[in-house]
């Protein structure tokens, strides 16, 4: 609940600011923001990366900061206009560069607040349009109370009477989520997420690559000691992370023994997460789904590799900035389409398990793509051992719960080192492990085919609100020239243009200079009065 109150303060911090102020103030709370919560980007590679992603992802809330400073200059709080900035520029940066980065998005914190039930009906901007509407509505109460005292016209009593439908609107907005239902009910499938741990943190996790695929066989194979003892339901789908096996099991018989072993042990279908060596002297992350019997029957390649992680977008130039760029030997290359991986449970219902892996959970399209095409549950596999102990795991895994609550789909969030877990379509969790353990999650699941509000609305709202911005920036360019136009025929346009002079909060007001406070203060006669005008003061 500290997002709307944070938004409040932003927006009393840039209204009537202007475009230039804005920008400033803006890159300063972005900064201050981005830098300690995305610390975990460099904590292996150092701190350049780190400052570099940080500063860009500042940059967009510097732009909305000169944005909304210019739309705001008249001095009073505009939420609608705070709002619909913050969202478009939510979506701006979730797109440039190289297809963006929609790490931290406001919506992905509301998991446990009635905000986060209205992803089931706006997506993540609906989310953000309200959180930012609720604080700024909370900023425009502020300033009335505060204008009021600053006046001298009214008590406080009367500002806090103004205040009054401003915060209950904003009163309205934050409870409106317990409005939303978030449905569980539907048929249920076994899943068992295997988290095998890995050797050691850091960059070279998969130096020792055949440990870390043992450690998944040996922990799936504990796991069904517990089968076979009664302890545990038999599985209908076993999923593995992203980089349990990154030796191709497909061009080594080793691994991929081990694997079919594995399955055959099980009696299960498995999802396995692993490294293909294809195309020629390029990488595909994939998941592959091996079958009882069967082998290798379906596969998924990462639609969107993570740039200077996975592969080095225009490497010649960022080299000359830092050598760095040249640990990722090999570039990992971008699939097409999205994954479902179909299969059959015991009680005869069908799996449709809709696939993303590591980073790709934090894009809306590509998760509500797998649901369109038919998903029933979402697999989310990702490696959390290049970030070590840091709170990039817990960050994924609150944006893996409110993609379940958005599509109203089960989803089993499975790491190498953790967190992982088991997520019903209302965000609950079922189970959580701890960070760089050998662990298993398992149980019972609903799989649901009703498509949610969201889900149907696909980009719309996204789209929506860029346009309602654009038609309020072109307002404000009229607004302007307009009072152009008049100000070059007298005085009293040129004050018809901007904002008006006797607001106590005006941009007018503050630039006033002290003396002419004091004149108004002291009449001609007062002043005359020689050594007694500091008691008349």
């Amino acid at each position: 609940m500290a997002a709307p109150l944070s938004l409040s303060l932003l927006a009393l911090v840039l209204t009537g600011t202007g475009a230039r102020k804005g920008f400033m103030l803006g890159l300063t709370v972005g900064a201050a923001f981005f830098l300690p919560s995305l610390q975990w980007s460099g904590i292996y590679v150092g701190p350049v990366p780190w400052v570099a992603l940080s500063l860009l992802e500042a940059f967009f809330l510097a732009l909305f900061g000169a944005l909304y400073g210019w739309l705001s200059r008249s001095g009073r709080v505009r939420p609608v206009a705070f709002a619909l900035a913050w969202v478009v520029a939510e979506g701006v940066r979730a797109r440039a560069p190289y297809g963006g980065f929609p790490w931290l998005k406001v919506a992905f914190s509301q998991a446990d607040s009635p905000f986060g039930r209205l992803v089931a009906v706006g997506g993540t901007p609906g989310v953000a349009l309200v959180v930012a509407l609720t604080g700024a509505l909370a900023a425009v109460a502020a300033q009335q109370v505060l204008r009021a005292d600053r006046a001298g016209r009214a008590r406080p009593p009367a500002g806090v009477v103004r205040a009054v439908p401003a915060l209950g609107v904003a009163a309205a907005l934050m409870l409106s989520g317990y409005a939303v239902p978030l449905p569980v009910q539907g048929p249920t499938a076994q899943f068992l997420g295997v988290q095998g741990n890995v050797p050691r943190a850091g960059l070279d996790f998969n130096s020792e690559r055949r440990a870390v695929l043992d450690n998944h066989v040996d922990a799936t194979a504990r796991a069904q000691q517990d089968v076979t003892a009664g302890r545990a339901p038999r599985p209908d789908l076993v999923v593995w992370p992203e980089n349990a096996s990154d030796i191709d099991p497909l061009r080594n018989a080793d691994a991929r023994n081990l694997i079919e072993g594995t399955v055959a042990a099980v009696g299960a279908p498995l999802v396995v997460g692993g490294l293909l060596e294809e195309p020629a002297h390029q990488l595909s992350n994939v998941a592959l789904l091996f079958e009882p019997g069967r082998g290798n029957t379906a596969r998924y390649v990462k639609q969107h590799p993570v740039p200077f992680a996975e592969y080095i977008p225009n490497r010649a130039f960022w080299r000359l900035i830092s050598r760095q760029v040249d640990l990722v030997r090999r570039d990992i290359v971008a699939g097409a389409g999205a994954g479902i991986f179909s299969t059959t449970a015991a009680s005869g219902v069908q799996i449709r398990a809709g696939l993303a892996i590591c980073f790709e959970v934090a894009y809306d399209a590509l998760m509500r793509d797998a649901v369109e095409e038919g998903a029933n549950v979402l697999l989310v596999q990702t490696n959390n051992a290049t970030f070590g102990f840091t709170a990039e795991s817990p960050q994924q895994l609150a944006i893996s719960r409110v993609r379940a609550m958005e599509f109203g789909r089960s989803v089993v969030h499975i790491s190498t080192v953790g967190q992982s877990a088991l997520i019903r379509p209302d965000g609950t969790v079922l189970q959580t492990t701890e960070l760089f353990t050998q662990a298993v999650v398992r149980g019972a699941l609903p799989l649901r085919v009703q498509r949610t509000l969201a889900t149907r609305l696909g980009g719309l709202p996204d789209a929506v609100a860029t346009a309602a911005l654009v038609v309020l920036v072109a307002a404000r360019l009229r607004t302007r020239s307009r009072g152009a136009g008049k100000g070059r025929g007298g005085g009293a346009g040129r004050r018809a243009g901007g904002a008006k002079w006797w607001s106590a909060a005006g941009p007018v007001a503050r630039r006033r200079p002290r003396r002419a406070r004091l004149q108004r203060a002291c009449p001609p006669r007062a002043r005359t009065s020689g050594p007694d005008v500091p008691r008349s003061l």
